[in-house]
């Protein structure tokens, strides 16, 4: 039995992870995955690194860890990626949409292609996946779908229209499909991380430390940290034991609900 293996409170459930080879996705994965749920490892890396990322992670927990590489932005592969994983694990107990990106700049020079990235891979996207989720979930009257919001989606913060707007939107989406599925046995919440050192944050450094004119050093303290209490980083494993919490029988009447682990950020 694998060291890190926790209960298997989740097992025999299948879980798909967008944006999960890296980050906070990753953190989340893992959890399932020591929870005993079968999970499908997603992201835009090479499939040979996505294959081998998937393949440590079920030699370390003992579980099935599947792949996509399912374009976001074409919500027709989001479709079909729903559909492969129900069809390939003969159903799909849990979605979770965690797949993020990220622009920085004021709003007078805020390239538009960019906001409409930023509104299709987190806002848009998570919408496809669960329209496409949910009937199969409601036919079996078990379903969890946790979606990653973040202090964003409850608080703003200078230079991150799009993004706060698409999490601000994450919030307002969870809370419509918990109200609409709330009689079904299915779920839907949201997370909401503060700051997590993660690949998307280090690339934002620099753009943040030219936008404020600042050394990086103090776009982590002056800037990152400043409002985060804790005064650290927020793991990715923090996170992922809250969505595995969501994800089982315990928390079947926690639905429509955004879950703050931000370090204590918006109690301010």
């Amino acid at each position: 039995m694998p060291a890190k293996q926790l209960n298997q409170l989740l097992k025999g459930r299948v879980a798909l992870i967008t944006g999960s080879s890296t980050g906070i996705g990753m953190g989340i994965l893992r959890q399932l995955a020591a929870g005993g749920a079968t999970t499908v490892m997603h992201g835009l890396v090479g499939e040979e690194e996505l294959r081998s990322k998937a393949a440590a992670v079920s030699k370390e927990y003992g579980t099935t860890v599947g792949t996509s590489t399912a374009n976001l932005l074409k919500p027709q592969e989001i479709r079909d990626m729903v559909a492969r994983v129900q069809d390939e694990y003969g159903k799909l107990d849990i979605l979770v949409n965690n797949a993020g990106i990220q622009y920085v700049a004021p709003v007078t020079e805020f390239p538009e292609d960019k906001w409409n990235q930023i509104m299709d891979v987190i806002l848009n996207a998570p919408f496809h996946a669960t329209k496409a989720a949910l009937p199969a979930m409601i036919d079996a009257g078990w379903g969890r779908v946790v979606n990653t919001g973040s202090m964003h989606a409850l608080v703003a913060s200078p230079f991150k229209s799009a993004y706060n707007a698409a999490k601000h939107g994450i919030a307002g989406f969870t809370k419509t499909a918990a109200l609409e599925v709330a009689t079904t046995g299915v779920t839907v919440n949201a997370v909401c991380p503060g700051y997590v050192m993660t690949e998307l944050i280090e690339k934002q450094l620099d753009n943040q430390a030219k936008t404020r004119g600042i050394p990086k050093e103090k776009v982590v303290t002056d800037v990152l940290l400043v409002d985060q209490p804790i005064k650290r980083f927020v793991k990715p494993e923090e996170v992922g034991a809250l969505v595995r919490h969501l994800c089982t029988d315990d928390a079947a009447a926690i639905t429509g609900a955004c879950l703050s682990i931000d370090g204590g950020w918006t109690a301010r």
